[in-house]
């Protein structure tokens, strides 16, 4: 698996992307600057990306892990629930295409607030 870093707040965690083709360009556009923006327990914002949603892509996530999500071109870190989720677990809005997941303790990322400068390289 393919290694990176996600900077944001002053928090730093590595992550693990997989080998789905959505993850590969996402590899292929690092690194990779953009601004939070935050939904309940997720980062999310554009990057440049583009990709369809894949035949597994799906709304119901888990803590850490990482999704890009086609409808708004946007990568997503999960980290606890959304205003959409039922219970503790983090919910997309619609379903996200599932690119790895955070290395050690995601719910680091609630101190990111909107507007925070993210950016994401390879490790």
């Amino acid at each position: 698996m393919r290694r990176i870093r996600i900077t944001a707040a002053n928090i730093a965690l590595e992550a693990e992307l997989n080998s789905s083709p959505t993850a590969r360009q996402v590899w292929e556009a690092l690194p990779i600057e953009g601004r939070a923006n935050t939904w309940g327990d997720e980062i999310y914002f554009e990057i440049p990306v583009s990709a369809a949603q894949a035949l597994d892509a799906r709304a119901d996530v888990a803590v850490g892990e990482l999704g890009y999500w086609p409808v708004g071109r946007a990568f997503c870190i999960f980290f606890g629930p959304t205003p959409v989720s039922i219970g503790a677990e983090p919910r997309a809005y619609s379903p996200v295409n599932i690119l790895g997941r955070v290395l050690g303790d995601a719910t680091r990322f609630r101190a990111v607030q909107d507007g925070d400068a993210v950016a994401i390289e390879r490790v």
